[in-house]
């Protein structure tokens, strides 16, 4: 009996799991700094708006897309590997469409920023709306970048250009994430709207209220004869006012009739 050798098989299978499990780390580290972005990004030109809210911004936008980029090229390599077996191919695509819609909401909030800040300026604090936002974002801002501490002192006033200096950076790095978009699409052609969630992490749970509603339903399916005479009573009552209704109306004819 010839002998098989299944090492190189196994592998090639704990190698495609491996790399599977990096590019879900990737994806989710990814998901976490845009939406701690995006937590950041609604406090500009408002009360709690400051020198060290426009230097988060920054250095979370920064490990944004180095998270973007990276993650950019091991997913187009996992796709465009022919001997991607099938179940890990949907599993990648399932994390490319989640890769995707992050860095376009990472794109429409880099927008936003810069537009809010174009009409917000530091310099003047009487002109910020007063939101009544309270604290700031470093404690999350220190979660999603895994920086034990980002409180650093703020600035006594705010250097001269600045502002423009920063928002010059900004129109960059939109235009720059704006070209990766469009090159994704071009490297791997994925319709989002074939990836389907596989599995039962994706199943939506039922929440307390349809719970209770389905409970509720049941109880009621349980006990139709309680209603049922009730039911019944309200339509001999309507049937019969319909009747002297009708009764009532035959007997004003007969009178107009017998009468004019």
């Amino acid at each position: 009996m010839p002998l098989v050798n299944n090492k190189v098989g196994d592998d090639g299978t704990v190698g495609a799991d491996v790399a599977l499990a990096d590019g879900k780390a990737l994806v989710e580290s990814l998901i976490k700094v845009v939406a701690c972005y995006r937590h950041l990004a609604s406090c500009v030109g408002g009360c709690t708006d400051s020198l060290q809210l426009r230097d988060e911004l920054r250095r979370t936008r920064e490990k944004a897309q180095q998270l973007a980029v990276a993650n950019c090229h091991h997913l187009t390599s996992r796709l465009r590997d022919k001997g991607l077996p099938e179940d890990q191919r949907k599993e990648t695509e399932l994390l490319w469409v989640a890769f995707s819609s992050s860095l376009e909401l990472l794109h429409a909030d880099m927008c936003k920023v810069f537009n809010v800040g174009n009409i917000f300026s530091l310099a003047n604090t009487a002109a910020l709306v007063q939101t009544g936002v309270q604290g700031g974002g470093s404690e999350v801002v220190a979660r999603a970048l895994s920086l034990p501490n980002l409180n650093p002192p703020p600035s006594p006033a705010l250097p001269d250009g600045l502002e423009i200096q920063d928002l010059g950076a900004m129109e960059q790095e939109i235009s720059r994430v704006d070209r990766m978009i469009d090159d994704m699409e071009l490297k791997v052609n994925v319709l989002r709207w074939t990836v389907e969630p596989h599995g039962p992490q994706y199943a939506d749970p039922l929440s307390i209220a349809d719970s209770s509603s389905l409970a509720l339903f049941s109880v009621d399916e349980e006990q139709p004869d309680c209603q049922q005479p009730a039911s019944q009573r309200s339509r001999i009552l309507m049937i019969l006012l319909l009747c002297a209704v009708v009764l009532v109306a035959a007997a004003l004819v007969v009178c107009i009739v017998f009468f004019s």
